[in-house]
């Protein structure tokens, strides 16, 4: 294991991730390579009087720790087991390394939007992924958990497994999987993967100049599809750069990213309801290996500052729906991305094994970005004031926030119960997670 401190060279590289909005200033950075070293850092934290922050691909961090920084880029195997269709990851691995490891065997993780993203972290907060209507959140589908918790012991945790019978491991298979990083640092997990080679996916991308009623066809298309198709909505406004693929530039555009298991023709009658929109500036929708499932959302892969805020919706309200291209448009002060996540189906049902995540009855998830380092806590809440949300996703809340707003994404019972587990393991607050509960 190495270790960095403000006076060694490389220290810079490792204290950065994928968000570089106001990185981590740590005191001292161990670069994790087993579980063994990850046991290390906890109890060098401990010992000192430090706090501890885990940071694999960085996406979602929000606030910088002066303690303890433990990176996970260099503890990233991926196995699988074909037979048992499922894969074993640990701490640092992203969905891109997940993804081409099952692939070859035509197998397939409930991976995200963009696989740049360390698999642990997103699965610890829920993580909403590509199939989802069809086969729910990720941390519905985790089979063991290897965990160090705060007083640096390893604990194997599975519902089957040694220990499965005390109510201490149990609690805490249950809380990992929705509650984050509150309660260990996970070195292990395994996890469920699914017979898909190909999808039909990909994204019809509608000028809103020209064809403004997108949105509302959108919504109205998502009350008839069945569970095999999981979609969403993105709005912004393009730069006119090279960068941006030329039928894009400059434009207010709301792309339609589509991900449907399905075989093509059966899936382009789904979608004929979309297309009668007219025909799109740029069409990627095609059959898709899963492998190349980045493609769906085409995601940008250059890391950079952000911030965002979510609502859980039980409804898109068409009066609200109407706002969007005005206020986070091309006369919005700053750009906004806006993100629509069609939810229901699996995602509504409880798991076999139930788990923490929250506000299964939420049909919608809106998020809204921008990039950049300035406030935009003012226009966040004017484009999210004429929703009436249910709760929040914290994977997509990617800024600090209150102590109230972490508690939205939870019921009350589900919180006490998440804030108890956490004072019994952590009582020091030893553990920096991106949204402490």
């Amino acid at each position: 294991m190495e270790i960095w401190t403000p006076e060694t060279s490389g220290y810079d590289d490792q204290r950065t991730g994928f968000q570089r909005r106001n990185p981590h200033r740590p005191a001292r950075i161990f670069g994790a390579t087993s579980a063994a070293d990850i046991q290390e850092a906890v109890r060098y934290a401990r010992d000192h009087g430090l706090r501890l922050a885990v940071q694999a691909s960085g996406h979602g961090h929000t606030t910088p720790t002066d303690g303890v920084l433990l990176t996970t880029s260099g503890f990233a195997g991926v196995t699988v087991d074909p037979e048992q269709r499922s894969a074993t990851i640990q701490a640092g691995a992203t969905w891109q390394q997940v993804v081409a490891a099952s692939t070859p065997y035509g197998l397939a993780p409930l991976s995200g939007s963009f696989p740049g993203v360390g698999a642990v972290s997103y699965t610890l907060g829920g993580g909403l992924g590509l199939m989802a209507r069809k086969h729910g959140f990720a941390a519905d589908h985790v089979r063991r958990i290897d965990v160090v918790t705060p007083d640096g012991e390893l604990r194997s945790l599975s519902p089957t497994g040694p220990g499965s019978d005390s109510p201490d491991d149990a609690e805490l298979f249950w809380a990992l999987r929705g509650g984050g990083g509150n309660f260990g640092i996970v070195t292990e997990l395994e996890i469920d993967l699914f017979e898909v080679a190909t999808v039909s996916g990909g994204s019809l991308y509608y000028d809103l100049a020209t064809t403004p009623g997108v949105l509302e066809t959108w919504r109205e298309w998502t009350t008839t599809v069945p569970d095999e198709v999981t979609s969403a909505v993105g709005v912004l406004v393009l730069p006119d750069i090279p960068a941006v693929p030329e039928p894009l530039r400059g434009k207010h555009i709301a792309q339609l990213q589509l991900c449907i298991l399905k075989d093509l023709e059966t899936a382009e009658e789904l979608i004929a309801p979309l297309r009668a929109l007219g025909d799109p500036v740029m069409d990627t929708f095609a059959d898709l290996p899963y492998a190349d499932s980045a493609r769906i959302f085409a995601e940008p892969e250059q890391p950079h500052g952000y911030r965002a805020q979510n609502a859980l919706l039980a409804d898109l309200d068409p009066t609200a729906l109407a706002t969007i291209p005005k206020l986070a448009g091309p006369e919005a002060p700053a750009m906004c991305v806006i993100g629509i996540r069609h939810l229901g189906g699996a995602l509504s049902r409880e798991p076999e094994i139930p788990n923490a995540v929250g506000h299964r009855a939420a049909q919608y998830a809106l998020t809204v970005l921008s990039p950049g380092d300035q406030d935009f806590t003012e226009l966040h809440r004017s484009i999210l004031e004429p929703w009436t949300p249910i709760g929040r996703q914290l994977n997509f809340s990617l800024g600090p926030l209150t102590a109230d707003e972490v508690a939205e994404a939870y019921e009350p019972e589900t919180l006490q119960r998440l804030k108890k587990l956490r004072a019994q393991l952590d009582p020091t607050g030893l553990l920096q997670p991106n949204h402490a509960l």
